[in-house]
């Protein structure tokens, strides 16, 4: 007879350590990255924090591309730690334009190094990373990409690109944990952050990481959580079993769905496609409706819809088609659910025509 209060949670064995290293190599070819790899036992706002710390000193010049609150707290944390930095903060919840970029390097006597996100949870967008990545790197820029919201989302290719820092988290677009994050950190970089007085015995500390590195990669400092990483394995499992582009493919296709699907409600999304990310799409609420209402009328339906967050503006409404959400099902379900929430606000909505949508951009 089994016994009532057994768990297959409890009591889980330790983590091989010699499979840390496996993990690292695995996430490398995933980013496409031949730099070091660093494992964090820690969500991904950990591994931002803790590149910000690393990096800032006084003396360190950085442009800081604010986009979200994420990009507004990096550049606060460099701050913290005496670094000179210059926001350029884009128009509430849109992307920035790199035109601005280019005007804000021009004028810049000295930059070191340039912080950017890739794509933005909070408001639905993609910034133009590709040619944000050529400015600095054609004036020899160290540059910092937190690609959290968008690997296995988007392309993100660390070596082609020349990023020196890509932060990761492997909860959204690949379906694994939250409670584990990873850096691709090139030999620029180790530069700025093995300087003599680095942040040392922190969890914040790159430094102290690095060290794994340098001692053969077995066992991770600390106590790392099983659970966490035999769920990220699993992850990976998952992706390499599909390969990275398809799960690409698949994020492309659900957001190219959602969009047909609104377009026919009659609701436009927030940005146009170039703009847009792959993992959320953001869609403005009409006139007179409070986003509130229609997310609750939503959940009446058993559909999560979220509000547009951080500097977006409050009238956006967030259609959620991430990792395992990437389905015709769940994006079905967004459109649908919305549309509904419209027709219960007294705001006109073609239903059938939004699923007709759907399927059709499917059956392609």
């Amino acid at each position: 007879m089994s016994d009532p209060g057994w768990n297959p949670l409890h009591g889980l064995p330790s983590y091989p350590a010699e499979r840390y290293a496996a993990l690292a190599d695995r996430i490398g070819g995933i980013l496409q990255s031949r730099n070091d790899i660093l494992l964090v036992q820690a969500e991904a706002v950990v591994a931002l924090e803790a590149t910000a710390v690393s990096l800032a000193s006084p003396g360190l010049s950085v442009l800081n591309i604010v986009t979200s609150p994420y990009g507004g707290w990096f550049g606060q944390w460099l701050r913290r730690g005496g670094a000179t930095v210059r926001d350029i903060v884009a128009e509430p919840g849109l992307p920035i334009e790199i035109e601005v970029v280019a005007t804000a390097l021009d004028a810049a006597p000295r930059i070191d190094v340039l912080a950017v996100v890739h794509a933005e949870s909070a408001s639905g967008i993609l910034n133009p990373l590709p040619e944000i990545l050529a400015l600095a790197r054609s004036r020899g820029i160290v540059t910092v990409v937190d690609a959290v919201a968008s690997v296995g989302g988007h392309p993100l290719d660390v070596e082609a690109l020349g990023i020196d820092i890509a932060i990761i988290g492997p909860q959204k677009a690949l379906g694994g944990p939250a409670g584990v994050s990873a850096l691709s950190v090139s030999r620029r970089a180790w530069e700025l952050i093995l300087r003599d007085d680095a942040p040392r015995d922190s969890i914040l500390s790159l430094a102290d990481l690095k060290r794994w590195i340098d001692s053969g990669r077995q066992a991770l400092p600390g106590t790392p959580a099983p659970l966490e990483f035999f769920a990220l394995e699993t992850a990976l499992d998952r992706v390499e079993a599909d390969g990275i582009e398809t799960l690409i493919a698949r994020h492309a296709l659900a957001a190219s769905a959602t969009r047909a699907g609104l377009a026919a409600l009659g609701a436009g999304a927030w940005v146009p496609p170039a703009k847009a990310s792959n993992l959320v799409t953001a869609v403005p609420v009409p006139a007179g409706l409070e986003p509130a209402a229609l997310i609750s009328a939503a959940a009446r339906l058993g559909v999560e819809l979220t509000e547009g967050l951080g500097n977006a503006p409050n009238h956006l409404v967030r259609l959620n088609h991430t990792g395992p959400r990437a389905t015709f099902q769940a994006v079905l379900a967004n459109v649908v659910a919305y549309g509904v929430a419209l027709r219960q606000a007294g705001h006109p909505a073609d239903i059938a025509a939004a699923s007709e949508a759907v399927s059709a951009t499917y059956s392609r």
